[in-house]
């Protein structure tokens, strides 16, 4: 079985590689997005990379309290104030909020992320979003942005996964 596996595979493998070349997403393409603390401290930076599935966010994180934070994607680009101007999760599709709920997630929705020493450096991919056009599109008339919550997302309390107040907050695109 492993060696029809590995015969089948493999040459779809490298048939496929000059097609995989060809849409590696350009860096140069990626929107940076500062975050800052609600006292207007920035708390470092986001890179969304837009892909052929999605996008792919790097984080370059700090002065966070250590712990796990809920990180989401919101429907609104402003970031006033407590930051609840950003309004609730991204979610263009009604979809439940959570990983563990049937009808989830939100396309907002992401994993939760672990600050040690202040500090978070992920990369994280949300197929549920596209940079600019398609059925999500962050760049829509209200914007979008980046949030951190003060705790973790439980994944299934509606509709936002009881993460707790917003402590950082970055404008992906402003509302229009």
């Amino acid at each position: 079985m492993q060696k029809f596996l590995a015969a089948a595979v493999i040459p779809m493998l490298l048939a496929a590689g000059p097609a995989l070349a060809q849409t590696t997403p350009d860096m140069g393409d990626a929107k940076k997005v500062e975050l800052k603390g609600t006292d207007g401290t920035s708390m470092g930076t986001a890179s969304v990379v837009p892909t052929a599935h999605g996008v792919i966010i790097e984080t370059d994180l700090q002065n966070l309290p250590d712990g796990v934070h809920g990180f989401h994607i919101h429907e609104t680009g402003a970031c006033d104030g407590d930051f609840t101007s950003a309004g609730g999760h991204y979610n263009p599709s009604g979809a439940d909020h959570g990983y563990l709920m049937e009808a989830g997630p939100h396309a907002g929705d992401m994993p939760n992320v672990t600050a040690i020493d202040g500090a978070v450096k992920v990369t994280v991919f949300n197929g549920g979003v596209s940079l600019t056009g398609g059925e999500a599109p962050l760049d829509d008339e209200d914007g979008s942005a980046l949030l951190i919550h003060s705790g973790a997302d439980d994944y299934a309390s509606q509709p936002s996964g009881d993460a707790g107040s917003r402590i950082a907050c970055g404008v992906i695109f402003p509302a229009r």
